[in-house]
C-alpha cells in the first residue's frame, strides 16, 4: 500500500497561520497585564500639573487652587503689599529663604517668579493646619506691626505676604512654594518648573 504524497507547501501555510493566530492571541492576552502596570487616571491626576486662570484675580485678592490634594494660594499683591515686605525682615526666621522650600527661581525677596503674584502651598509648616489670609494692615488681634499676610488660628503662627514665617511662633519654616510656570499672561501652571511667559 502506498502512502499519499505530502503537500509541503500546504503544511507550511497551515503552520504559519497557526503561529500567527497564536501570536495574535498572546498579544491580546498580554494587553490587560501591560495596561495594569500603568498608573491609574486617579494616580496621574494626583501628581499632574494644574492650570489656574489668573485673569480675573483682582489686586489684593486670593485664589485657591487644589493641586495634589493640597490647597495652593495665588495672591495678587498690590504695590503697597510688595513695598511692605522688606520692613518685616528683622522679624522673620528666614527672611532670605535659605531653607530650600521653594524652587531656586523663587529664592528672592518676593519668593516668586513675578513679584506681583505669590504662589504658595496653603499648609502651615507646624502641624499642617490651613492658615487664613489676612491682607489687612494692623488688625486688632494681630498687633500694630502687622502688614498683612497669613495667620494660622490653630497655634498662632504668622506668615508675611511672601509666605515667610515670623519669629517666636510654632511654625519652624516658611510656607512651601511649589514648582510653577506661566504659560501666558493669564494662565499659571502649578506643579511644573518653568518661568515667565
Amino acid at each position: 500500500m502506498s502512502q499519499p504524497a505530502v503537500n509541503h507547501g500546504r503544511r507550511r501555510v497551515l503552520a504559519a497561520a497557526t503561529s500567527l493566530v497564536g501570536a495574535v492571541g498572546a498579544a491580546y492576552a498580554l494587553v490587560p497585564f501591560v495596561a495594569s502596570m500603568n498608573p491609574s487616571a486617579r494616580a496621574r491626576a494626583a501628581g499632574a500639573p494644574v492650570e489656574a486662570d489668573i485673569s480675573k484675580l483682582e489686586p489684593g485678592a486670593l485664589l485657591r487652587v487644589k493641586w495634589r490634594g493640597k490647597p495652593v494660594w495665588v495672591v495678587r499683591r498690590t504695590p503697597e503689599m510688595l513695598a511692605s515686605l522688606s520692613s518685616n525682615d528683622q522679624k522673620l526666621v528666614d527672611p532670605t529663604s535659605t531653607v530650600p522650600q521653594q524652587p531656586v527661581y523663587c529664592q528672592n525677596p518676593t519668593r516668586s517668579i513675578k513679584p506681583e503674584y505669590l504662589v504658595a502651598v496653603g499648609i502651615c509648616t507646624h502641624l499642617g493646619c490651613s492658615p487664613t489670609y489676612r491682607p489687612e494692615v494692623a488688625p486688632d488681634d494681630m498687633g500694630a506691626d502687622w502688614k498683612g499676610g497669613f495667620f494660622c488660628p490653630c497655634h498662632g503662627s504668622r506668615f508675611d505676604l511672601a509666605a515667610r514665617v515670623f519669629k517666636n511662633v510654632p511654625a519652624p519654616t516658611n510656607l512651601v512654594i511649589p514648582k510653577h510656570a506661566y504659560l501666558n499672561e493669564i494662565t499659571l501652571l502649578i506643579g511644573e518648573d518653568g518661568g515667565a511667559a
